[in-house]
């Protein structure tokens, strides 16, 4: 039986730690075998244990729920040995990022557990699409993680100027967020970025083209990832990273490197919604209403505050999208949000028929 000495020595690079031995110890008196889940595919995983790097089959967790699937960042209970292997059990998550299937089903996708920071990486190469940056920190704030974005390709804006109003821009859609610019492939900026993912677990999330792998090459001071050019047209590259790498750092911590996402719906992020908007979450609380829907509400200090330009308008429509959003989702496994919803539309639309019906008076 593997020591407990041992397992500390080959899994602490990895993030183990007495809690999560704690929370190991009746697998432990099972006999099996810690260990971090460093790859997924094909109901399969490589796990890093103090034996090495096994593979094993995950058929044994619960794989018809998607949320209970293996996956990349998991710490898990293997068996000690056979041919095949089985992952027996994970153990309970401290953070899971999850995203909305792409599906018409209200599934939810596990990107990534047991994550402390959720970087996402936005190219300068593209105009910058801050809708977008706002729904991936949504999801990284309801994950429990610490959101952090970079801003990649820094050396293709040459202009100091542009390039601070190009961040200004970021942080007033990323409010307690750090925004950090760096060039990987000039190794600008990369310090301050290295000095956060040096403890913890670290995720890495972007569209493709975005420069994930090359920034994670650059992390982990090794060509560990391919790297393909983007296209000159767009700025988009195909999907080089094709599953969710969880990879050591020099620097210390680990680095779970993810596929380009091309759909980020949100998944029963309420709680995250409010802390990317928490400025209008704060504005709402001094509206007349409780439930004002900053419309067309009398007293409403979100309107207010769009008509004397202290609150972006694009700011308050990206708000209403993912609010609606996130509401859509959860009404589709909650009998009562999909009640409140059915409520709250028959109440507007009773309101806008008064409203024309008043009109058509003053007119005639």
């Amino acid at each position: 039986m593997t020591s407990t000495s041992a397992v500390f020595s080959a899994l602490t690079p990895y993030g183990w730690d007495e809690d999560w031995a704690d929370a190991f110890a009746l697998h432990a008196a099972d006999g099996l075998l810690p260990g971090r889940v460093i790859r997924v595919d094909r109901g399969q995983c490589d796990v890093v244990t103090a034996d090495g790097i096994v593979r094993a089959d995950t058929e044994f967790v619960v794989p018809r729920d998607p949320m209970k699937v293996v996956c990349t960042g998991d710490w898990v209970a293997v068996d000690p040995d056979g041919d095949p292997r089985y992952v027996r059990a994970y153990l309970p998550r401290r953070t899971a990022f999850v995203r909305s299937t792409s599906s018409k089903r209200s599934d939810g996708q596990i990107l990534a557990a047991n994550v402390d920071h959720a970087v996402v990486a936005v190219s300068l190469a593209l105009d910058i699409d801050l809708g977008r940056i706002e729904r991936f920190l949504a999801l990284a704030w309801e994950s429990g993680a610490q959101p952090v974005v970079v801003l990649t390709k820094a050396d293709l804006v040459p202009d100091p100027v542009t390039l601070a109003h190009l961040v200004q821009d970021v942080e007033t859609s990323a409010p307690g967020v750090p925004v950090l610019t760096v060039s990987a492939l000039h190794g600008e900026g990369l310090d301050v970025l290295v000095a956060l993912v040096g403890s913890g677990t670290s995720v890495l999330l972007g569209q493709s083209g975005a420069g994930k792998s090359t920034l994670a090459n650059a992390l982990v001071g090794a060509d560990v990832m391919d790297v393909q050019a983007a296209r000159d047209v767009d700025g988009k590259g195909r999907h080089t990273t094709t599953t969710r790498n969880l990879l050591t750092l020099p620097s210390g911590g680990v680095l779970i490197d993810t596929p380009g996402l091309r759909g980020v719906g949100l998944y029963d992020a309420e709680g995250g919604v409010g802390q990317v908007f928490s400025e209008i979450e704060e504005l709402a609380e001094q509206c007349r209403f409780h439930d004002c829907a900053h419309e067309s509400e009398p007293g409403c200090a979100v309107r207010s505050a769009v008509e004397n330009g202290e609150l972006p308008q694009r700011r308050l429509e990206s708000y209403r999208k993912l609010v609606r959003e996130n509401q859509w989702i959860v009404a589709k496994t909650d009998a009562r949000v999909r009640a409140e919803l059915r409520r709250d539309w028959r109440r507007k639309g009773a309101e806008g028929r008064a409203a024309m019906e008043l009109k058509r008076g003053r007119l005639q």
